[in-house]
């Protein structure tokens, strides 16, 4: 028979970084189905979105924090207890801030955005608790 696993029984590095994948995927979808709106290729061509005129600079800092959450699958696997406790807490706050700061009021992207912050908060819950 096969037992289940909670979350507790599984490696904290394991889930910390599952969660950032889940964080990932709903970041890239969330963008996807923000193209497929009427007129957002437009904007997205012109180079000005929702008044925002985008920059190479502007271009660079977005990359640079959609970067956090991408190295975050990696680093919360390899780094020792200690690092990676602060470094997921730091991170999940930076990219909260980004989410919620950056995203829209489209229905889908504030489904997608609760799904990422949920997650993320249970990164942070999950660091606190934490023990080595």
């Amino acid at each position: 028979m096969l037992k289940s696993k909670t979350i507790e029984s599984i490696d904290k590095k394991v889930v910390i970084s599952s969660l950032w994948i889940v964080v990932m995927l709903n970041m890239i979808f969330a963008d996807i189905l923000s193209l497929m709106i009427p007129g957002a290729l437009t904007e997205l061509m012109t180079g000005n979105v929702e008044g925002v005129t985008l920059s190479a600079e502007l271009m660079l800092v977005a990359a640079i924090i959609l970067e956090i959450p991408i190295m975050m699958v990696l680093l919360s696997r390899l780094l020792k207890y200690k690092t990676n406790r602060i470094l997921n807490i730091v991170a999940s706050l930076i990219t909260i801030v980004f989410v919620i700061g950056g995203g829209s009021l489209d229905f889908h992207y504030i489904f997608l955005a609760t799904v990422e912050v949920i997650c993320m908060i249970s990164i942070i819950i999950i660091a606190l608790k934490w023990r080595e």
